[in-house]
């Protein structure tokens, strides 16, 4: 999953969600077309993307099966990684490998593995979050819509204060050295604080915002997961106890939390 990728009840991008996305390509004069997931929900997409899209699916489809043989427990990281709201795209895919580590290393590599989409593996050229979206909720629901991965984690604010060494004494201040140290070393970086990035923003959205909560791609991974788990509640294969286990910010939720749909990030059909 996995941008604007607790979540209401849960409050983009558990969610190890989506993570996912705002627009991180610009698609100029592309040809759009809805498709559907086999759980309902449909995406405006870049047709000439979907060969592109296709093959992906097929090749996460193809790790998934690996590290199954091996007998690991196969999960899905909802992270946000738009750079919006004083974001940065850099940091939040530096802070979904550690997020990802950290979940290995909880459980133990030997026995689960996560797929992290701010993989390098994941990138659509000139794709928008919807192109994004169509290709995580193809590879999450499965070939037969009940699902691909034994849980997903939404990441929160606890991985976020992992990453930048928060322990509850001037965090803050902890933000304004980082971007003072990483403007001066990291060339994107400067680009983007040039572009309008500043230290408030940056500062208010690691302190207190980031989290698969303000991702619209987690948003929409949160419901995909919901659908999903609607299906195997209704079906005899499976029922409620083989539903898909979320965890937010490293912890497990509350059925009346798992079971509540969260508003849409980019689902939508494309206009007539």
């Amino acid at each position: 999953m996995i941008s604007n990728r607790r979540f209401l009840c849960v409050p983009t991008s558990i969610l190890v969600a989506a993570t996912i996305f705002s627009t991180w390509h610009t698609t100029a004069h592309a040809a759009k077309i809805t498709e559907c997931a086999k759980i309902g929900t449909c995406y405006c997409v870049n047709e000439d993307l979907k060969p592109t899209i296709g093959s992906k699916v097929e090749r996460f489809r193809q790790m998934i099966a690996e590290q199954r043989k091996t007998g690991k427990a196969v999960g899905y990281l909802s992270v946000p990684l738009t750079s919006t709201g004083g974001g940065n795209f850099n940091v939040n895919r530096e802070v979904a490998e550690t997020a990802r580590l950290a979940i290995e290393k909880r459980f133990g590599a030997e026995f689960v593995w996560v797929l992290n989409p701010g993989t390098l593996d994941a990138d659509l050229p000139k794709g928008t979050g919807a192109d994004y979206m169509l290709m995580w909720v193809s590879l999450i629901e499965g070939s037969d819509g009940f699902g691909d991965f034994d849980f997903v984690y939404f990441a929160g604010p606890q991985d976020f204060a992992r990453y930048f060494g928060f322990d509850g004494n001037a965090d803050m201040a902890k933000l304004d050295a980082y971007f003072d140290k990483r403007v001066k070393a990291d060339p994107e970086f400067a680009t983007a604080v040039e572009k309008g990035l500043t230290k408030p923003a940056f500062r208010k959205y690691y302190a207190l915002r980031a989290s698969a909560s303000v991702s619209r791609g987690a948003h929409d991974e949160w419901n995909i997961f919901r659908l999903i788990n609607e299906r195997r509640r209704a079906d005899s294969k499976f029922g409620t106890s083989n539903q898909i286990p979320a965890l937010f910010d490293g912890r497990g939720l509350a059925p009346a939390d798992s079971e509540a749909p969260v508003s849409e990030g980019y689902v939508g059909k494309c206009a007539l």
